[in-house]
């Protein structure tokens, strides 16, 4: 199968501290890896070595076969790479509708556009119902993030990663805090994500791993 995000050699180091030490991986197209390990063993580090947001001490990361090691973050989004976080990054304020009407308008190019009405562009609105139908969102479309119940501020902020259009996506712990009644909504959501889209899953939720990855590092 073809390698989309590939990572060779990869090691970073906190003065004495090395949190990833030598990591070479491989994430295929339609890839459905989970990423399993203690507290402490650089999950989440290495994540944030893939999207930028730490530079690697030594190795280098590979995407569709190009080196991205010291690509900025955000352009990295734009090559198609995106995440979701441990702790939900969305803003409080807006609602599903309004957060997923940003991103699709920044995937389209419209971020610049400041004077334009958020979602005036006919093409925002059609790609904003299918998602927050396809996230079970649409019942709380209109209520501010701040009133959603945690479950579905972990759809929402998936559905925010998927409005990226990614190639690759990363999800550091989806279910983390979600209490035990709302995580099967969201194993059904990840289970049914595209079959395109490469997945690299953290995770300390075994059921979920399990049921959800066909490899595990």
């Amino acid at each position: 199968m073809t390698t989309v995000l590939e990572t060779r050699g990869l090691v970073k180091r906190f003065g004495g501290i090395t949190a990833t030490s030598d990591v070479s991986i491989a994430i295929e197209k339609g890839a459905r890896r989970a990423l399993i390990g203690p507290n402490g063993a650089g999950k989440t580090t290495l994540i944030n070595l893939l999207t930028g947001v730490l530079e690697p001490t030594a190795g280098s990361i590979w995407l569709d076969g190009a080196d991205i090691t010291r690509v900025a973050p955000h352009r990295r989004v734009r090559r198609g790479i995106v995440r979701t976080f441990q702790i939900n990054q969305l803003f409080n304020a807006l609602t599903p509708l309004q957060s997923l009407a940003l991103s699709v308008s920044a995937q389209l190019g419209l971020g610049g556009q400041w004077w334009r009405r958020l979602g005036a562009d006919p093409r925002v609105a059609p790609v904003c119902d299918t998602l927050l139908r396809q996230f079970h969102l649409d019942d709380v479309a209109d209520q501010p993030v701040q009133h959603l119940a945690y479950g579905k501020r972990r759809l929402l902020e998936i559905a925010t990663a998927l409005a990226c259009r990614p190639r690759v996506l990363l999800l550091d712990e989806p279910v983390a805090g979600v209490p035990e009644g709302e995580r099967q909504e969201i194993f059904d959501i990840i289970n049914a994500l595209p079959a395109d889209v490469s997945v690299l899953l953290i995770e300390h939720d075994m059921d979920l791993v399990f049921n959800f990855a066909r490899s595990v590092t």
